[in-house]
């Protein structure tokens, strides 16, 4: 059982610390928990009904009327809405509730309707990813149980597997050749695996080699497979790893190839980058690169 502070609350549900106290007060929900030295904390049960009560109350439900419902009305409420809505963030929001129910049919409904209403690509660029950046800091800072992450992460990657397995693979010649890795000690690779997609849903080939791979391992695959383009992506502030190192790094041993560098760690390095390389900073860019790339 998971144990979250109101500030944990705020991030998961969005409601703000104030509106939370004057909802204990005046309705009765939740009912925080304490700790043996008398800290309130919310749980996993807690944090389900908060989801349900903002989705439904930023949908135009009254606070007063949704806290005298009962479970079964609220919860075939919320799944109507799921279904029917547009907005993105009740999706987001009924993502987290199927994380901390471990509900992987629930996320399997979330996932395709939307897969088959606006595509993978734009369900991970507008459910997935915001998901995973509001409970990031989370998992970061110990809130929720890595178990919850594994459950969750690996679910996504399994459907970005088949996406980018249901690709064509007899491309044009001409076509562009990626290898795409993370470097040693580097384990989240769903941003990886998502590019991987995009390379391939826009015509291109990829060896993709995933995660914590030493640099120096990549020069006997260039010889076979002499890549136009490597990509990586770095998250993890690792000493000696910094996005400096590793674009001199592989500027230096691969000066003929474009190197693309991704990442959290990427965004606050100001720093004078090898020629061959080059910082990726949103999605779209790569996509727009991909479709350059294409049509020239």
């Amino acid at each position: 059982m998971n144990h979250f502070s109101i500030k944990d609350v705020e991030a998961l549900t969005g409601i703000k610390p104030h509106t939370l106290r004057i909802w204990e007060q005046r309705y009765g929900i939740p009912q925080p928990k304490r700790t043996a030295t008398n800290i309130r904390y919310y749980d996993d049960e807690d944090i389900k009904l908060l989801l349900s009560v903002a989705m439904l109350n930023r949908q135009g439900h009254k606070i007063s009327k949704i806290t005298k419902m009962s479970k079964e009305v609220l919860d075939t409420l919320v799944l109507e809405l799921s279904h029917e809505t547009t907005d993105k963030i009740v999706h987001v929001e009924s993502l987290t509730s199927a994380m901390l129910s471990l509900d992987e049919v629930a996320y399997e409904k979330i996932l395709s309707s939307n897969i088959l209403q606006y595509g993978i690509e734009r369900t991970y660029l507008d459910i997935i990813f915001p998901f995973l950046l509001r409970i990031g800091v989370l998992w970061q800072t110990g809130a929720i149980n890595p178990a919850y992450e594994h459950f969750i992460t690996n679910l996504i990657r399994q459907k970005l597997f088949v996406a980018c397995d249901s690709q064509p693979k007899n491309l044009n010649p001409a076509s562009k050749k990626f290898i795409l890795f993370l470097p040693s000690n580097e384990s989240h690779e769903i941003g990886l695996l998502f590019a991987n997609y995009l390379i391939r849903s826009h015509g291109h080939h990829t060896s993709y080699l995933g995660v914590n791979l030493p640099m120096d391992d990549l020069a006997s695959i260039m010889q076979v497979y002499k890549a136009d383009y490597i990509l990586t992506v770095l998250t993890a502030a690792i000493p000696k790893q910094t996005p400096l190192a590793v674009a001199n790094k592989l500027g230096k041993n691969f000066p003929k190839t474009t190197i693309l560098i991704s990442g959290t760690q990427i965004f606050n390095a100001n720093i004078q980058l090898p020629s061959n390389v080059r910082f990726i900073y949103s999605i779209q860019e790569l996509v727009d690169l991909l479709i350059y790339l294409r049509l020239n």
